[in-house]
């Protein structure tokens, strides 16, 4: 049906004067005598419309939270430098009714409770907000890097290969459970593919073989993890951003990581001001102060091993031990980044054992030519490194952990034939959205999460 987006008409004035057509959902209904308010939102803003009720004197049935309205009526100026909808009973049409026990009827529900409901939290405000940052943030990334040469590949969703060798891999059969096979090589021969497939944890490894021939590229889809991590941080659906660039080292790869950052969310602070507010004002105090401070200063750079050093001379009493080898801690990297260096800060070359086997080597034979971008408020939200060039040291670094090389033959087929200088990085997309909105908890940032014990 023809109507106008709600966001056209609450944005600009052009409308004053004119009768509009407009639909969306009831948020508020207030009633008096002579006259209703109708609060009406159809997603497309954080704003809603009011519309202005005269009742005449028929009989008006005040429409409920909930309902879906059409409303035909005539734009007009209201209090506060704001514009409404003055209408008429008879040019109100109910699209759907309501019933009185439905959920959102009032404000302030939890987090937790609208968790219990992701098939309707979508009307509130919050979500209305998220979703929106959600979109201007991913639609900023495409910009970013079409403007800058890439390429946009889709990396496939099934594999036979695991790219970070930590066996935290969904598994995908259409056998299901049986015992008419001897073994697991007869079960799998079995299978679809004819081979154990598994859904991917990254689609780096085919982003590679697409970097080596068309130069820059940048994947953006799901990544899946079966890994048994109950936190607000974890997914085990979650959406990953991971360009691959050719002809590239560690500091060519961080100088994009920094330029990319502070353009989306420059990005964002442009397009997005009403839903920065608005979590400013519910969800974090100073966030939009934070974002700017952010994009405003280079990001500093440490490597790991003068991090451990720092927070070994902290003085903090942290959960974790710091000891030169560890794995670094929300709790360190955000001391790294909030007591430290007050910014976004690069941590580089980490040990070894414990990064992916596809990292360059470096020099030392301790450490390997690896990055995380560490952010006050959260720690690490980018995860990259230079990627292993040289053919005889990746299968090493392979064979020292087990690896099945010929899960591997395409890849290191790469290194074989005009193998280059190449990195990249990995940016969790709901992570991103997380610390541009300062909500705490990566279930509700996206639309329907799914974690361990949990799906719906």
């Amino acid at each position: 049906m023809k109507h106008i987006d709600v966001k056209e008409i609450v944005t600009s004035k052009k409308y004053v004067g004119s009768e509009v057509t407009v639909c969306g959902w009831v948020r508020t209904s207030r009633n008096s005598k002579s006259v209703a308010f109708v609060e009406l939102n159809d997603g497309t803003s954080l704003k809603n419309i009011q519309i202005v009720v005269e009742k005449g004197d028929g009989d008006f049935k005040e429409p409920r939270v909930g309902m879906s309205l059409k409303v035909v009526g005539n734009v007009v100026e209201g209090r506060n430098n704001t514009v409404e909808i003055n209408t008429v009973p008879e040019n109100i049409t109910v699209l759907g009714d309501c019933p009185t026990d439905y959920p959102l009827q009032k404000k302030g529900h939890s987090l937790e409770f609208l968790r219990s409901m992701p098939h309707l939290r979508s009307r509130t405000n919050t979500f209305n907000a998220v979703w929106r940052v959600r979109s201007v943030l991913a639609a900023a990334l495409h910009r970013y890097f079409q403007n800058h040469n890439y390429v946009y590949i889709n990396t496939p969703l099934i594999t036979g290969s695991d790219c970070e060798g930590a066996g935290e891999m969904f598994q995908v059969t259409t056998n299901g459970y049986t015992t008419e096979f001897r073994n697991e090589e007869e079960y799998y021969a079995n299978d679809f593919f004819g081979r154990k497939a598994g859904l991917s944890v990254s689609g780096q490894l085919e982003g590679e073989m697409a970097a080596t021939a068309m130069g820059k590229i940048y994947t953006f889809g799901p990544s899946f993890r079966a890994e048994n991590s109950n936190t607000p941080k974890h997914l085990a659906e979650f959406w990953h951003i991971e360009p691959e660039v050719a002809f590239a080292e560690l500091d060519d790869v961080i100088e994009i990581a920094e330029d990319m950052l502070k353009y989306v969310i420059g990005q964002l602070l442009e397009l997005c001001p009403d839903e920065i507010k608005f979590f400013d004002a519910h969800f974090e105090k100073g966030l939009k102060s934070r974002l700017e401070e952010l994009i405003s200063h280079d990001f500093g750079r440490v490597t790991y091993t003068e991090a451990i050093e720092l927070l070994k001379n902290s003085g903090e009493n942290f959960v974790y031990p710091v000891e030169w080898g560890c794995d670094l801690q929300t709790e360190h990297e955000r001391y790294i980044s909030e007591k430290v260096f007050k910014k976004a800060v690069f941590v580089t070359d980490y040990p070894k054992e414990i990064k992916s086997f596809y990292m360059k080597q470096n020099p030392d034979g301790k450490t390997v030519a690896a990055v995380d971008l560490l952010v006050p408020g959260v720690g690490e939200i980018i995860g990259g490194s230079e990627r292993e060039a040289d053919y005889d040291k990746l299968v090493s670094a392979m064979q020292e952990r087990g690896m099945n090389l010929d899960l591997y033959s395409d890849y290191l087929d790469l290194r074989k034939f005009g193998s280059v200088p190449h990195g990249g990085f990995g940016l969790g997309f709901e992570r991103l959205i997380m610390y541009t909105t300062g909500m705490a908890n990566i279930r509700d940032v996206i639309l329907y999460p799914r974690t361990v014990g949990s799906i719906r």
